[in-house]
């Protein structure tokens, strides 16, 4: 089973219907225990970064999250993959999971259009699970105004938009974070979503 954290700042309906729709097995859940007992968890997100944060802490499952990310399949989405670094400046300074290193700002390059919005293509950095069965073509759907700064080590695609996104990263053990959004990004979405579920099958057995 695939935990979907609901702390009621995610796509979370979305991220659902399109595990649904590839026929894995979900749930939409903020119990501690649920996420515990999940083959895999996925944090969607969508607002700001310290907003977000202050859900996560008001939902009392930080620590589950810290706990569970390194010790089975976890993928941030959009917000939520901002959320794994170490820190934002969204607004305000506010502390992140911790999880990989980094920062995320805005994106300041005073000549693009912000927030960042539409379809961009995927340029691999490093190989990756994930990437399992996909072209050098492929092209995924972006909606954001700040972005990760993070570690070569750390960046497994990105996209150019006037300069350098990062639009995948991993610490490279379970841990996973998608800038677009995979399940607004069509066949190439669902594929990555296909082939984040089956790492968690690969778990289980």
């Amino acid at each position: 089973m695939i935990a979907i954290i609901d702390y009621g700042a995610g796509n979370i309906f979305s991220v659902k219907n399109a595990l649904d729709y590839l026929g894995y097995e979900n749930k939409l859940t903020d119990s501690a225990d649920d996420i515990i007992n999940a083959d895999a968890i996925i944090l969607p997100g969508v607002g700001a970064f310290p907003w977000a944060m202050n859900k996560l802490y008001e939902s009392g499952l930080v620590d589950t999250i810290k706990e569970q990310a390194k010790v089975k399949p976890f993928l941030g989405i959009c917000l939520g993959m901002q959320l794994l670094f170490e820190k934002s400046y969204e607004f305000e300074a506010c502390e992140g999971l911790g999880l990989i290193p980094g920062k995320v700002d805005k994106i300041d390059e005073p000549d693009l259009v912000i927030p960042h919005m539409g379809w961009n293509k995927l340029e691999y950095n490093r190989q990756c699970p994930l990437f399992n069965g996909l072209s050098d073509e492929e092209y995924v759907y972006f909606v954001h105004s700040y972005k990760a700064y993070c570690n070569d080590e750390n960046l497994y695609a990105y996209c150019d938009y006037g300069h350098t996104v990062p639009a995948l990263v991993s610490d490279g053990k379970y841990i996973y974070g998608a800038q677009f959004h995979p399940e607004k990004s069509g066949k190439t979405g669902l594929k990555i979503l296909k082939n984040f579920a089956e790492l968690a099958n690969k778990e289980v057995e």
